[in-house]
């Protein structure tokens, strides 16, 4: 009887550890292949979902090493070089830029992807709103793209944060 009171203790703890909130099972609802200016890939973007959360996870590689302001950008076109046909930053709320503005941020906030001495980095992320808005804003008509910027994104500096050139670009589409 003391064995079976045991063994049931433990499959109780076992089951409780299971269903904690870092274990609900995600599933992902877009990609974005990064490229280079010149054409040559530069990286991933993976749009991920569990329950009412969104998470990017961006990995990226040929970039040069230091921190670069990443954003989601408002229309999903990566015309090269300059990548401007990916307009300005998804911002559906109409706020101002930057996690440290206090009229900020708005969707396409994302925090800085610090590269190392290699050219690679990664960075993950869980955007802010409620899902299906992002997810409509997301994948609207005209689609998202995702941009890795030259410098290092401030936080507050409207609209773009001072973070340069656009460098490195992508556009998500869904599934």
């Amino acid at each position: 009887m003391k064995y079976r009171t045991i063994c049931t203790a433990m499959f109780s703890v076992a089951i409780a550890g299971c269903t904690s909130m870092g274990q609900v099972p995600t599933s992902k609802l877009g990609t974005a292949v990064l490229y280079h200016a010149n054409g040559a890939p530069a990286g991933t973007a993976i749009l991920s979902a569990a329950s009412d959360r969104l998470t990017l996870t961006i990995a990226a590689t040929g970039l040069p090493s230091g921190q670069h302001g990443a954003h989601l950008h408002l229309v999903g076109r990566c015309d090269g070089p300059a990548f401007t046909s990916a307009g300005s930053h998804l911002n559906p709320a109409a706020r101002q830029h930057g996690a440290h503005n206090p009229a900020g941020s708005h969707l396409g906030d994302l925090p800085n992807l610090v590269i190392d001495s290699q050219g690679k980095g990664a960075s993950s992320t869980e955007l802010s709103g409620a899902r299906s808005e992002a997810e409509a804003a997301l994948f609207d008509t005209d689609g998202t793209a995702v941009v890795i910027h030259a410098a290092a994104d401030d936080y507050k500096t409207d609209p773009t944060g001072n973070s340069g050139a656009r460098i490195a670009c992508g556009i998500l589409t869904r599934g």
